[in-house]
This record gives C-alpha cells, structure tokens and sequence, in this order.
C-alpha cells in the first residue's frame, strides 16, 4: 500500500474588480484543487461561476479561521490540493489566512502562493508619490481618539504611508489628516481596476472639499497614500548634549532665565523646562 503524499495549500490572488486581472495561473490552480478556503463563499462563488468552476467550498474568515485550521490539515494530510482565496486581492494582505499559513507552516505543510492582484500595490504604482520606501498601516481605528493616535505615531515617519479605508469613514480620516498633517499631499485611489477608478491627488482640506462637493466621489473602497515626513537634516557640526551645553552656559556666568531661552532657541522645548534643568544643575554645585 503506498502511502499518500500530502496536498498542498495554494494562496490565490483574486482580481481586486476587473475580472481579466485573474492570473492564467490562479484559473487553472482554482480548476485543479479539490476544495477552495473562500473568505465568503457566496462572494466567491459569483467569480468561480463567472470561471466555469464549480467545487466544494468552506468558509475562512476572522471568526473561524482557528477552529479551521485542523479540518484544512486534515484535507492536506488526506492527499488534497487546497485553495485559499480572499473576497478582493491577495489574501493574508489586510485579509484573513496568516493564522492558517503560520499553522500549517509549523506542521511542516507545503504553502505555494499565487501573486495577482494587490490593492495597495496597485494604487502605489498609479499615485506618483515616492514608492522606494513605504509603510502599510492596514485599515486605521475606527475610533476618533484611537484614529488620531495611530497617526501621531505615523506621523514622523519619512516614507510614503498607505492605509486602507471605506467610504463611510473616509471623510473622518481626512479630517484627521486635515488636522495632523494639513500640508501633506495626499492621494486617494478609489475602485481600482473598476469602471469608475479614480485617483484624486491634494491636500487633506482639498480633498475634502472634493468629497463633499461631489458625493459620487466618496463611495467604494479606498487606498489613502500620505507622502512622509520631511526629511530630518543632520547637522555637520557635533550635537551637542543638552546637560553639556546648560553647564557651559552657567561656567560662563549666563543666567538660568537667560540660559532657559538660549537652550529652548537651540535645542527646542519649553523655556520654564530648561530654567527648572538650570536650577537644579546650579543647585549641584
């Protein structure tokens, strides 16, 4: 009796919108497995009809995607090819699957996946912002106060940021970036690949106008592209410890409310802050 080799999970990219962007590739894999791990099934299952495809399939979504992995692993160890596809796009990519990947990766399972459609990359190749370094921050908080902290945290980085939104929150993200970023250029890249793919390029106040103005403009999925921060010069000269320069000050007789002003002038800050640092500097010796 000759033991049966295990089956292998292929991670398929599905088209983003345009059904012509599905790899020949993707069509054939889809045709070939025995089951298709599909995001939502009824979703999915509108693209493998339009394919001319038709195989038993299980849902794998945020909810259930732990309770799936030993039923998968099952269907592997039995000798079946398994399919994981996403509703849009690459999965695992802002999409459920890294759980069922990294599972079946530590039980020494082959993964092989699939490239294809990507939305963020997609957007990044039509923006014309910087795309030699970028970060991808996924979907933004939904809360206000959560929102603006994610991007307090973003907001120093010198890299093109890319994020992903929907179009009944779009217009709040925009009013965060309005606030924390006023003067970034900023690109929206909404219904990629689809009839209505639009690129709309201004400032976080522009593109609100724009929004506003014309409602069409706000529906479907977004890609929000925020160029990064300036670049920070680095001074040729040495830098200076801020505790070195407050005792030079006072070795050379400055006052502390004087010496304050100087250290807030040079290395930025509040001057009460450095007056208290002169004080207690001066208090030492």
């Amino acid at each position: 009796m000759t033991h049966q080799h295990p089956g292998t999970l292929y991670v398929v990219a599905t088209p983003i919108g345009n059904l012509e962007d599905l790899t020949p590739r993707a069509a054939r894999v889809l045709a070939q497995v025995s089951r298709i791990a599909a995001e939502d099934t009824r979703h999915s299952g509108r693209l493998l009809a339009h394919l001319g495809i038709n195989k038993p399939m299980l849902s794998l979504h945020d909810h259930n995607e732990a309770r799936r992995v030993d039923t998968l692993d099952a269907y592997l160890e039995a000798g079946e090819d398994l399919a994981l596809i996403s509703d849009a796009g690459t999965p695992l990519i802002s999409d459920p699957g890294f759980v069922l990947v990294r599972e079946l990766r530590a039980r020494g399972r082959k993964i092989v996946p699939l490239p294809g459609a990507c939305a963020l990359i997609t957007a990044l190749s039509g923006a014309g912002l910087p795309t030699d370094r970028f970060t991808f921050g996924g979907f933004l908080p939904a809360k206000s106060g959560a929102r603006r902290q994610a991007l307090e945290q973003w907001e120093a980085r010198e890299e093109t940021l890319v994020f992903y939104e929907s179009p009944h929150r779009i217009l709040h993200t925009l009013e965060a970036l309005r606030e924390q970023v006023p003067k970034r250029n900023v690109v929206l890249a909404r219904e990629l690949t689809k009839t209505f793919e639009t690129f709309l390029h201004g400032s976080p106040d522009e593109l609100i106008n724009c929004l506003t103005n014309d409602v069409n403009q706000a529906r479907g999925e977004f890609v929000v592209i925020i160029s990064g921060a300036p670049a920070v010069v680095q001074e040729d000269h040495q830098s200076i410890h801020a505790d070195e320069l407050l005792k030079s000050l006072l070795a050379e007789g400055v006052g502390v409310k004087q010496g304050a002003a100087v250290a807030a002038r040079m290395l930025g800050g509040r001057k009460q802050e450095w007056y208290a640092r002169l004080q207690a500097i001066k208090g030492e010796h």
